[in-house]
């Protein structure tokens, strides 16, 4: 288990990134979300739709060094990510009091999909398949590789999907055989439903565990002004061009708000003064704006999609980079190793 690994996951959040499309379940995200458990503590909601009828990801896709493959995953499964997938919802659990988590999680997919392609497709890319009966839905389970926990997943019916543990998997089953309650009727994340973005195109909520923050905040000073902090709302939207990013931290009083956006006010301008030759960094950094009010703290940014575009060009230019690199180090081992053996 992971000290903070709460923190990370509620952060990470607005970065996710999904492959998708035009929308076919027909009910929005609450047609994944209404059947994430009771007691989740966290969700992750991705329109996934919104996300790639995006003009920027429909270029990105169609100038992937993949998309060949990409066509080849279409033509195998009948699912074409661009038109068939809707929402996806991902429910996260097994967040302790001192920021761990046990990594239990279970995602609903609504899309359109044959179920028959599909699971042809699964037992013969997959090992080890095996099938079992719960409460009337057959579950199906294979292993990542050698020594890894089984995934676990069931089709509820034609246009939802379910993937996890074999808990959180039975889990969501139960609620789809209303024998046990959603997460509507989890008082601490329904009153946060209330004021997410729920239109955008990726956005989370996390309900932290009473005192969580407290005991995060006193095992690393450096974090003691997170200690009044007891939720996180974040969204990721792209709009007008623009790509949009806000975290509200949720709980903790004005004084220690203030001393909390202060502290990120500073890395944030640590952070500038790192950039060195990469000008773009620094005008992104630019972009973001920090505040406190009296019950959050919150950090926005609104990115246009220029900047965008200078900064996927900058990090493709270190992916090859490193690349390049990386080969020439392979080179000079091999030259070394073929001086030994005409030493020898």
């Amino acid at each position: 288990m992971k000290k903070f690994a709460a923190v990370g996951l509620a952060l990470a959040c607005v970065l996710l990134g999904f492959a998708a499309c035009n929308k076919s379940a027909g009910n929005g995200s609450e047609n994944a979300l209404s059947l994430i458990p009771t007691d989740t503590q966290g969700v992750v909601v991705i329109d996934i739709h919104k996300a790639m009828t995006t003009a920027i990801a429909d270029k990105a896709i169609k100038e992937s060094q993949e998309f060949q493959k990409y066509q080849e995953f279409i033509k195998e499964t009948g699912i074409d990510p661009q038109k068939d997938i809707d929402f996806a919802a991902i429910g996260i659990s097994g967040i302790g009091k001192s920021g761990e988590s046990s990594g239990a999680g279970v995602g609903v997919i609504s899309l359109k999909y044959n179920k028959d392609t599909l699971l042809a497709k699964f037992k013969a890319k997959a090992t080890d398949v095996k099938e079992a009966n719960y409460e009337g839905v057959t579950l199906y389970t294979a292993r990542e590789g050698n020594g890894q926990k089984p995934v676990w997943g069931a089709f509820l019916d034609d246009s939802r999907i379910v993937l996890g543990t074999e808990t959180s998997v039975k889990a969501v089953i139960d609620v789809f055989a209303k024998k046990a309650d959603n997460i509507y009727k989890n008082a601490g994340m329904a009153a946060l439903f209330k004021t997410a973005n729920k239109k955008a195109m990726i956005w989370c909520a996390f309900d932290f565990p009473p005192d969580m923050m407290k005991n995060v905040a006193s095992s690393t000073p450096m974090m003691s002004d997170v200690a009044g902090v007891k939720a996180l709302l974040a969204y990721f939207d792209y709009a007008n061009k623009s790509l949009q990013l806000e975290i509200k931290a949720i709980g903790g009083d004005a004084d220690k708000n203030k001393k909390l956006a202060d502290a990120l006010i500073g890395f944030k301008a640590l952070g500038g003064m790192a950039s060195g030759d990469k000008p773009e960094v620094g005008e992104l950094l630019n972009k973001i704006e920090i505040s406190s009010a009296p019950d959050s703290v919150k950090i926005f940014a609104n990115v246009p999609e220029d900047l965008l575009n200078k900064l996927s060009a900058t990090a493709q230019k270190t992916v090859e980079e490193k690349i390049a690199g990386a080969k020439s180090e392979e080179k000079k081992d091999e030259k070394k190793e073929e001086k030994k053996e005409v030493k020898k």
